[in-house]
């Protein structure tokens, strides 16, 4: 699988969507666990796939649906600030040279944790609501959106070392 194997679609239920990339996800989480396979290719992809994902739906996901009041504004925020725990997690594993080493196993151990947790608590608290709440029409309009900027980031190389580090940094800075 390389970079070229990422989904683009162009539109869709967003709801749909993004379940789409969470098992994309966990597909690649399983492969790069695998030492027989290119771990540095399979940690780059899953990488950008990982922060397009996540800045898309920081940037039109979520607003939509709080301006829906299909979720409360906190539950937002709190799938935020899961974003940006699983942004250090990546981080620590993009900075293990070694992808045969026993830091790249506990890296991934650890961004398996925060991931896991991530996409078990948004299908909960934020895509049911969003299935329920939300009327076809919009689920289509933010699925068009979210689709176009997920795609406008990967093309953009998003999930470097340097990004998701100035992401970490950014997120920090705005916890102080």
């Amino acid at each position: 699988m390389t970079q070229t194997d990422i989904p683009r679609p162009e539109s869709g239920d967003v709801v749909e969507l993004i379940i789409d990339d969470h098992r994309l996800f966990e597909r690649l989480m399983h492969q790069v666990r695998d030492e027989t396979q290119d771990r540095a290719g399979l940690r780059s992809m899953l990488s950008n796939i990982l922060v397009a994902h996540a800045e898309a739906e920081e940037k039109y996901v979520y607003p939509g649906l709080v301006k829906t009041d299909a979720i409360e504004g906190e539950d937002a925020e709190h799938s935020e600030h899961e974003h940006h725990e699983i942004n250090e997690a990546l981080l620590g594993l993009l900075e293990v040279e070694d992808t045969a080493s026993e830091d790249f196993g506990d890296a991934v151990e650890a961004l398996t944790k925060a991931l896991t947790h991530h996409l078990y608590e948004e299908e909960r608290e934020i895509l049911n609501p969003a299935r329920t709440d939300v009327d076809t029409a919009t689920k289509a309009e933010l699925g068009e959106k979210f689709a176009a900027e997920r795609s406008r980031l990967l093309d953009a190389d998003c999930g470097s070392v340097d990004n998701v580090r100035t992401l970490v940094e950014a997120a920090k800075a705005e916890d102080d």
